[in-house]
């Protein structure tokens, strides 16, 4: 008896790859959804699509019964996601698993401050939404913050030779491999809805971040907290981006940058 390949969005991205390997570890066979063409390989079957536009959407998702969305950017997630939801219901697919972040439903995005600086929330709020009214079975997990993320932000502040801090801010960073790990678990199993939030094993101050980061690469930066305007800054100030509650994840900061940082010299 043959299962049907399982479809991976975003499937080359930071999320997406690490999703990828271990369904294929797994022993299922994986359809690869990508905007730039690639042979494929090590048992993958690679399809040239693009969710934003929706070509090549209807061929990715023609014959598989899984979909593990993992494709997102900074805008447009809710775009993405209907384009998906379309293509996932003339299909009927049988379970659409889904990649959220902490705080979508509780970070209100209103006024053009906001939209300008925390969007990301209201596009992946959006998404949500599609994806539970389609009708479509589907699991969803939010995770916080994944550390690549936290540490591309670091690099970049630490270029300047003052750094600004959002004033309030904390963090939960987590390893983007545990939250591949439990996107495999759900989409090996039945649709769940929306499960249990996942995030990392202690939250950080955005200055503590900053300071580890600092402190591994031996440079030395004056840091500056600036206050941050809007309801959705407010928010962030509160915790609403945190989930110590369901602080899973394994790996900290400080044991991310060694290994990445490790890695890198």
């Amino acid at each position: 008896m043959t299962t049907s390949p399982i479809l991976v969005t975003g499937g080359t991205g930071t999320l997406g790859r690490l999703v990828v390997k271990r369904l294929s570890q797994a022993g299922r066979d994986v359809r690869v959804l990508s905007r730039q063409q690639e042979e494929d390989r090590d048992g993958l079957e690679f399809v040239v699509g693009d969710l934003s536009t929706g070509s090549g959407v209807a061929s990715a998702t023609r014959g598989v019964s899984t979909v593990v969305h993992c494709a997102g950017s900074q805008k447009g997630d809710d775009d993405k996601a209907r384009v998906l939801v379309h293509a996932a219901e003339r299909e009927r697919i049988e379970h659409l698993v889904h990649i959220s972040v902490v705080g979508a439903d509780r970070i209100p995005i209103e006024s053009a401050v906001d939209r300008a600086m925390f969007g990301y929330f209201g596009f992946k709020r959006g998404a949500e939404n599609i994806i539970r009214e389609s009708g479509l079975p589907y699991s969803m997990v939010r995770a916080t913050q994944f550390h690549d993320l936290n540490l591309a932000a670091v690099q970049g502040l630490a270029k300047l030779p003052v750094i600004p801090s959002p004033a309030g801010f904390s963090f939960q960073p987590i390893s983007a491999d545990e939250v591949a790990a439990r996107l495999v678990e759900l989409a090996l199993g039945v649709p769940s809805g929306l499960v249990a939030d996942m995030g990392g094993p202690r939250v950080y101050t955005m200055v503590e971040l900053i300071r580890e980061y600092l402190a591994r690469t031996g440079q030395r930066r004056r840091i500056v907290q600036v206050p941050m305007p809007g309801r959705a800054a407010a928010a962030f100030r509160s915790g609403a981006n945190l989930t110590p509650e369901h602080a899973v994840g394994r790996q900290s900061w400080e044991e991310f940058l060694t290994q990445r940082l490790e890695v890198r010299t």
